[in-house]
C-alpha cells in the first residue's frame, strides 16, 4: 500500500503524491485517467531513458491507444525553448490531441520542460510527473512550476500548470550517482532550514541511513520534504507572497549556475548560496556566528560545497540583479530569523550582497595563508 498525499489549489483538492517503492502501482494510477482511450508521450532525457524508460514503456504498451517515448538530451544546457519545440513537432507528427497525456519521466529538468511543453501544447495538455531524482522527488515536481531557461538565465519562461498525477517510486534514488544524489539533498535540507527546525534535526539524526540511501529512510525524508513545499505551495500557488520562502538560497546560487555554465550542479549552487544567505541573517543579528556556522558546515557531511575558488565575486553580483525575483529593481532576498523560521527581506543592500558572496570565495590568496 502506497503512502499518498493530496496538493490542494486554491482550497480544493487538485492532485495527489503517490509514495511507492517500485512501479508496481503506476498502471493502476494512470488507468483512474482514462489511458487505455488515450494517446501517451513519456518525455525523457537520455539518461532515464536509458535506466527506466524502457520499463514505464513496457508497463504502458498494451495499456493504452498509443505510447511514444521521446528522449532529448540530458543536462541543464538543454532546458531551452529549443528542446520544446522538438517535443512539439514530435506530438504534431505523432496526432497528439487535448486529450492525450504527457509523462514526464526523470529529474528537474524534465518534469519543468514537459511541464511547460503541456501548458502550451494545444493551448493545454493534461500531465503527470515522475520524478526520478531527489531534488525532483523532494522539491520540483511539486506546485506547478515549469519552464525553461533562456540565454542562460535560470527559468525566464515559463508558467504555472498543475500535474494531474506525481508518481514517486523513492528506490529509484539509489540508481543516481553520489554527486546529484547529494545536490538533491540541498533542496531537502532546504526545507527544514525556511520551515521546519525539527525536520533539520531529523536530517542529522539520520545522516548515516541518508549516506546508506536507506529506502525507508529516504520514503520518510522525500514524504517530510514534500510536507513543507505542500505548505508553502498551498498557502500561495502562484508566488504572489510566502512562497518565495522557497527560493531561499536561489538567488545568489542562480548567478554561481550562470557563471559557471552550469558545469556545477543546481543543488551545489544552491547550497552556496544558503550558506550566504544565512551569512547576511548573521550580519543582521538574527542567526548568531554559532548558528550560521553550524548551518554552513551543516552542508559539508552531505558532500554539499561551502566556498567557491573560480568566480569574480562582482560579476556574480551583477548576475544577481538579472534574477526573475527582482521586484521594483529590488531583490526579494530569503533570509533566516531563526533556523526553521525564513523571511522575505527587501532591504539587503548591494554591499551586504557582495560581501556574502565574498564570504563564499576562497581566493588563491586564501590558499597562501
Amino acid at each position: 500500500m502506497a503512502n499518498r498525499m493530496t496538493i490542494n489549489y486554491e482550497k480544493k483538492p487538485c492532485y495527489d503524491i503517490v509514495f511507492s517503492k517500485d512501479f508496481d502501482l503506476l498502471l493502476d494510477e494512470l488507468q483512474s485517467f482514462d489511458v487505455e482511450n488515450r494517446r501517451v508521450a513519456i518525455i525523457a532525457d537520455t539518461n532515464t531513458q536509458r535506466l527506466f524508460g524502457d520499463t514505464v514503456l513496457h508497463i504502458l504498451e498494451g495499456n493504452c491507444k498509443k505510447v511514444i517515448l521521446y528522449a532529448f538530451p540530458a543536462g541543464e544546457n538543454h532546458k531551452t525553448l529549443d528542446t520544446v519545440k522538438e517535443i512539439y513537432k514530435t506530438l504534431i507528427e505523432e496526432q497528439y490531441d487535448r486529450k492525450d497525456l504527457l509523462i514526464a519521466l526523470g529529474g528537474g529538468v524534465v518534469g519543468d520542460i514537459t511541464g511547460y511543453a503541456a501548458a502550451t501544447y494545444l493551448r493545454g495538455i493534461d500531465f503527470i510527473q515522475i520524478p526520478t531524482t531527489l531534488i525532483a522527488q523532494s522539491d520540483s515536481s511539486i506546485g506547478g512550476k515549469t519552464g525553461v531557461d533562456f540565454d542562460g538565465y535560470k527559468n525566464m519562461v515559463g508558467a504555472f500548470y498543475m500535474p494531474k498525477l506525481v508518481y514517486m517510486n523513492i528506490s529509484v534514488l539509489k540508481e543516481l550517482d553520489d554527486r546529484q544524489f547529494y545536490a538533491g539533498f540541498a533542496e531537502v535540507m532546504k526545507h527544514g532550514l525556511i520551515k521546519d527546525a525539527m525536520f533539520y534535526e531529523w536530517l542529522l539524526e539520520n545522516m548515516y541511513e541518508i549516506h546508506d540511501r536507506n529506502v525507508d529512510t529516504l520514503e520518510e525524508m522525500v514524504m517530510r520534504s514534500c510536507t513543507v513545499k505542500k505548505l508553502v505551495v498551498e498557502k500561495d500557488p502562484t508566488e504572489k507572497g510566502d512562497r518565495a520562502l522557497l527560493n531561499f538560497g536561489h538567488t545568489i546560487g542562480h548567478a554561481i549556475e550562470k557563471y559557471m555554465n552550469f558545469e556545477m550542479l543546481h543543488g551545489e549552487c544552491i547550497a552556496l548560496g544558503m550558506v550566504a544567505s544565512a551569512y547576511i541573517s548573521w550580519k543582521h543579528n538574527w542567526l548568531s556566528m554559532d548558528e550560521y556556522y553550524e548551518v554552513r558546515d551543516m552542508f559539508v557531511p552531505f558532500n554539499l560545497p561551502i566556498s567557491i575558488d573560480n568566480i569574480v565575486p562582482d560579476e556574480i553580483l551583477k548576475l544577481t540583479k538579472s534574477d526573475k525575483k527582482m521586484e521594483a529593481g529590488q531583490i526579494k532576498f530569503v533570509l533566516l530569523k531563526k533556523v526553521g523560521k525564513a523571511v522575505i527581506d527587501k532591504t539587503v543592500t548591494d554591499e551586504e550582497i557582495l560581501n556574502a558572496i565574498k564570504e563564499i570565495y576562497f581566493s588563491d590568496e586564501d590558499a597562501k595563508e
